[in-house]
C-alpha cells in the first residue's frame, strides 16, 4: 500500500489498484462518522467513501506525495469532514429557502446546524492552535483512535489524550456559549 501511495504522489495511474486496499478502512471511518449524524441523514457510507477517495486521488489529489498510510487516512478523514460540512450547508440553505418561500418555520435540523457551528468553532480553534484543530478533525470526523491519531500527528498517545480532553472542553464552551452542562 505504501508503494502505491507513493506512486500516486509521483503521478502514476495506480488509484484502481489502491482502492481495494483502502476501501474497508475508509468505509469503517465513514460509517463511524455517519452513525453520529442525525437520523435523517441520507448519505450512505459507500457514497461518502467514493466521494472522499475521488477528492484524494483524482484531479489535484494526484499531486500529493503521500508519506504513509497514516498520512493518507488522515487526509481521508479531512476530506470526509469537508464533504459532510458542504452537505450540511446545502441542507441549511435549502431549508432557509423553503421557509422564505412558504413563510413557514424552517424546522431546522439541529444536527446540521451543530455541524456548521462545529466547523466554525474549529476554524476559530485552528486560528489559535492548528495542532488542536487537526486533532479534532482526525478524532471526530475521521473516527481515528488515540493511537492512530498519535501516529498521524507524530505525538504520544498520552499527549493526544490530554489534548483531546482540552479540545473537547474548549469546543463545548464555544458551542454552548460558555454555559456549563
Amino acid at each position: 500500500m505504501t508503494r502505491l501511495l507513493g506512486a500516486i504522489g509521483d503521478g502514476q495511474a495506480v488509484s484502481d489498484q489502491l482502492f481495494p486496499l483502502v476501501y474497508d478502512e475508509l468505509r469503517r471511518l465513514a460509517a463511524s462518522r455517519l452513525a453520529r449524524d442525525a437520523a435523517g441523514q441520507t448519505l450512505q457510507p459507500t457514497a461518502l467513501v467514493h466521494e472522499a477517495y475521488l477528492r484524494l486521488v483524482g484531479g489535484d489529489g494526484a499531486e500529493v506525495k503521500w508519506q504513509n498510510h497514516a498520512h493518507f487516512f488522515g487526509a481521508a478523514a479531512l476530506a470526509m469532514k469537508r464533504i459532510l460540512i458542504e452537505r450540511a450547508r446545502r441542507r441549511a440553505l435549502a431549508r432557509e429557502a423553503r421557509a422564505y418561500v412558504t413563510e413557514l418555520d424552517s424546522g431546522e435540523d439541529p444536527e446540521a446546524v451543530d455541524l456548521i457551528a462545529l466547523d466554525e468553532a474549529l476554524t476559530r480553534l485552528g486560528a489559535q492552535d492548528a495542532r488542536l484543530a487537526e486533532l479534532v478533525h482526525l478524532r471526530f470526523f475521521g473516527g481515528l483512535t488515540v493511537e492512530q491519531t498519535a501516529e498521524v500527528m507524530g505525538a504520544s498517545a498520552r499527549t493526544v489524550k490530554r489534548d483531546w480532553s482540552f479540545a473537547r472542553a474548549w469546543l463545548h464552551r464555544e458551542l454552548t456559549g460558555g454555559a456549563s452542562s
